[in-house]
């Protein structure tokens, strides 16, 4: 097995008697959960790239929603995201892209997110890694992605991934894509390489939602996170599959993350370069959490009644939650 670091369990609490309007997939989940580092090494077992995993503790087995963060983030700075989407019953794989400021290219990202997912199935991959009793269900896997990690997500996809690329019957696995505030580049997106955004449509048989932010278009500093024409809207009208389109009005581009992330470079840009909302993100990541999971329990399971209710009434989320035509 992998070296395994910074192991810890987050015990998830009696659920609180839930105000009037809300549901479930808002507050914590039931399964306890624990956060798991996984480094690169020479061990055969070792992934391509760096891994923050966070997954239920109880003996069972797991659908897979693979996160690939934000423009120079650190995968560790949504671990209150993460958590509460494993304890709703899911594992969350995590890789670390790049560390670098800038970014690299967009396709050294994009090869870089094969890699993992080819690694995702082999006999010596995502479950070697896993707590004892405990089994990840690699023939369904979301495919997720925040800010520019969400623009690697729909590339991923569309198999814009060069070398390595991902084996046909791996990218199959692939049965549902969440763009958490999408952004390709600039307003220029012709520009972006791979410029996913020149096309007309995606495409997709997969089901999709995609969440944007209010504030996402805001400026802060020099520009704003999410321009337009580059945003969210950009991504979902280009989408033919089933699925949804929400704006978490009041809540800007990295308001999904951690309140204070621990990383210097996620805390500045955090803080520092987009626009925020409310001082508490708590609200913002468990309706970010709440939809997902609403979303995959019923693409997955067939369990629609939670997602239909959030598509009918989006009033019953715990922030201002619009669901866009």
């Amino acid at each position: 097995m992998a070296a395994v670091a910074d192991a810890k369990v987050v015990s998830v609490e009696a659920k609180p008697v839930l105000a009037t309007g809300t549901l479930p997939v808002f507050t914590k989940g039931t399964y306890s959960t624990k956060n798991i580092t996984v480094e690169t090494s020479s061990n055969t077992s070792s992934p391509p790239k760096p891994l923050f995993i966070v997954t239920p503790v109880e003996k069972g087995i797991y659908k897979v929603i693979l996160f690939l963060h934000g423009t120079s983030l650190s995968n560790k700075s949504y671990s209150c995201l993460f958590e509460h989407m494993a304890s709703h019953g899911f594992i969350v794989v995590a890789p670390q892209l790049y560390t670098s400021v800038p970014p690299p290219r967009a396709t050294k990202e994009l090869n870089g997110a094969a890699e993992v997912t080819n690694w995702l199935s082999t006999a010596t991959g995502l479950n070697s890694n896993l707590p004892e009793n405990v089994e990840a269900n690699i023939n369904f896997v979301a495919l997720t992605g925040h800010s520019r990690g969400g623009q690697t997500a729909f590339a991923l996809a569309l198999g814009y991934d060069t070398d390595p690329k991902i084996n046909p019957e791996v990218r199959s696995k692939f049965r549902a894509i969440i763009g958490i505030d999408p952004v390709a580049g600039t307003s220029k997106s012709t520009e972006v390489d791979p410029p996913i955004l020149s096309l007309h449509s995606f495409n997709f048989t997969t089901p999709v939602v995609v969440i944007g932010t209010g504030l996402g278009g805001v400026s802060r500093c020099i520009r704003p996170c999410a321009p337009e024409g580059a945003n969210h809207e950009e991504f979902f009208k280009r989408c033919t599959s089933s699925g949804a389109h929400f704006v978490t009005t009041d809540y800007g581009h990295l308001d999904m993350l951690d309140d204070n992330p621990t990383d210097l470079v996620s805390w500045t840009i955090s803080k520092c370069m987009c626009k925020n909302g409310e001082e508490s993100r708590d609200p913002m990541r468990r309706c970010v959490g709440g939809i997902a999971v609403a979303f995959l329990k019923d693409y997955f399971d067939g369990e629609s009644g939670d997602f239909e209710k959030i598509m009918e009434e989006p009033s019953v989320a715990p922030i201002k939650l619009e669901r866009c035509p």
